[in-house]
């Protein structure tokens, strides 16, 4: 019985251990991201970047995305392994750098052996160079995106995901050897294109129309899966109101002039906005839909106890944004999928996100590295200006995601 004791103690204070593990990424880090044309599609980091400025307002966080189509763990298109990491990782002094690399190392074949070994003896040169040339950089390595073979009978026996999987089970070992991090970016999408596929099969294949390059609904389930290998909290916002006490029990939000009247009404400051998760994108919310999406990263949630009517109006700054039963507020509702104030903040944060990663792409892809053998001094000006614009979107994000208070208002309707 003492043995059994100790052990559910042991349990216990490991799961108040492993609830207490901070976010990943502190104040100050510097992260790039680095892969191959799935990083380049500049779609589950820019949801990963949005997270972070939109959830950690106050954070100062940086981002880089360095993916280059067509790479392979000794490079590709924009040069050899080394050349791309000198001027394409390196110069942005990283504290924080994501590896993914894996589908075109696997040739879109049954596992070769011989490619397997040279993408195993590539990703432990690539280690082995970042942990030389920027020894504090904690790097999390992603295994392999899903190839589609769900939605789509696999080409070969046991289809080319398999591959990427076995690709995936070195990367965990790697992780292991070296103390790195590891992020499952394949799993949470396959498990979501099997649920979307029972539920209507033609639409989940649209998800990742070529099978290897998702959209956006398979890259928000991506960056959850990163997100989650850095501990990222579920709690958006958490409001708990007693409107007969005319009490507030909340989380990462603050409250004031609770009032009742004919319904109830408060102010409200969040610390934190939803994901912009654009209501409008049916293709993007049928992905949610198909995954645990909200639960592990997207909880706004309001309760309101003791409400004497049987349907109230939600209003947020004068403006109707849902109607309610007094028994679904009872029990609890999450605003992160609504229409609210809040959200379409975040979808501004979120296209800022996307206008910086575009110019800092600009500068990148259609100055810095085509025109390489023009003298420095005769292209300093366009790239200057670009670097400019770069902070300038970058201030203008972190600006649009500072708390805002709201006016909150649960009105009876007949």
């Amino acid at each position: 019985m003492q043995i059994l004791r100790s052990v559910m103690a042991a349990l216990l204070l490991g799961g108040t251990l492993l609830a207490q593990q901070p976010f990943g990424l502190k104040s100050g880090d510097r992260v790039v991201f680095y892969g191959d044309s799935i990083t380049d599609q500049r779609l589950y980091t820019t949801f990963t970047e949005s997270y972070v400025v939109t959830r950690f307002p106050t954070l100062n966080v940086t981002f880089t995305h360095s993916g280059w189509g067509g790479d392979r763990v000794g490079g590709g298109g924009g040069g050899p392994i080394d050349t791309r990491l000198d001027r394409d990782v390196f110069p942005y002094k990283p504290t924080v750098m994501t590896i993914m690399l894996g589908m075109n190392d696997g040739g879109y074949k049954a596992l070769d052996q011989t490619l397997f070994d040279k993408y195993k003896d590539g990703m432990k040169h690539i280690v082995a160079t970042v942990k030389q040339r920027q020894p504090d950089c904690r790097i999390t390595l992603i295994q392999p995106s899903a190839y589609d073979d769900v939605t789509r009978a696999p080409l070969f026996e046991g289809g080319y995901n398999a591959v990427l999987i076995r690709y995936s089970e070195f990367l965990k070992e790697l992780a292991g050897q070296e103390k790195l991090g590891v992020a499952d970016l394949n799993t949470p999408v396959v498990e979501m294109l099997k649920k979307a596929k029972e539920a209507d099969a033609i639409r989940a294949a649209e998800i990742i129309k070529d099978r290897v390059h998702p959209g956006a609904p398979g890259h928000l389930i991506m960056a959850e899966g990163l997100l989650k290998s850095w501990n990222a909290p579920s709690l958006v916002t958490d409001v708990n109101v007693d409107s007969a006490a005319l009490t507030a029990d909340v989380k990462n939000t603050k409250i004031s002039n609770l009032a009742k009247g004919a319904g109830i009404s408060w102010d409200e400051l969040d610390a934190a906005l939803p994901m912009p998760v654009d209501p409008q994108d049916a293709l993007l919310n049928f992905a949610v839909d198909s995954s645990d999406f909200l639960a592990a990263l997207d909880q706004e949630n309001l309760k309101v106890r003791g409400l004497s009517g049987e349907k109230y109006e939600l209003r947020i700054d004068g403006a109707a944004v849902l109607a309610l039963t007094s028994a679904q507020l009872s029990a609890g509702v999450n605003l992160a999928r609504v229409a609210t104030p809040m959200l379409k903040q975040a979808l501004l944060v979120h296209q800022l996100t996307l206008d910086r990663a575009t110019a800092h792409n600009i500068r990148w892809r259609q100055v810095q590295v085509p025109l390489k053998d023009i003298p420095e001094k005769d292209k300093t000006a366009a790239m200057n200006a670009l670097d400019n614009l770069d902070r300038q979107l970058l201030r203008a994000q972190r600006e649009a995601a500072q708390p805002r208070s709201h006016h909150f208002e649960l009105v009876p309707v007949q």
